[in-house]
């Protein structure tokens, strides 16, 4: 499946648009990773249990999109965005969505 944030993929042409296809998942913050990303505030840098939990969150999300596109018979994902937002103090979606092709 290819996936792009483009409106083409080079060397492809979209033969059927299929439509918005998405996939999202929410995530709680730990509480033992808030304390130790308080003290990181302090000193500055990196909070890499976030960064590593916000890139495993969007994988997830764009995996669900694709699999939701090939359900469709899709072979890529076109425009592909990101939205994050916070349901809570503690929880965020990531939703990854775009549009679903055939190409060939």
């Amino acid at each position: 499946m290819t996936i792009t944030t483009s409106g083409s993929i080079a060397g492809k042409k979209v033969v059927k648009t299929i439509g918005l296809v998405k996939g999202n998942t929410i995530r709680a913050r730990h509480l033992g990773r808030d304390l130790l990303a308080f003290l990181k505030l302090l000193v500055g840098g990196e909070i890499e249990d976030y960064t590593k939990m916000m890139a495993e969150s969007r994988e997830q999300a764009l995996d669900r999109m694709s699999e939701e596109a090939k359900q469709q018979g899709a072979n890529a994902v076109i425009d592909v965005r990101f939205s994050t937002s916070y349901l809570m103090s503690s929880a965020a979606e990531i939703l990854a969505y775009g549009t679903a092709v055939v190409v060939e």
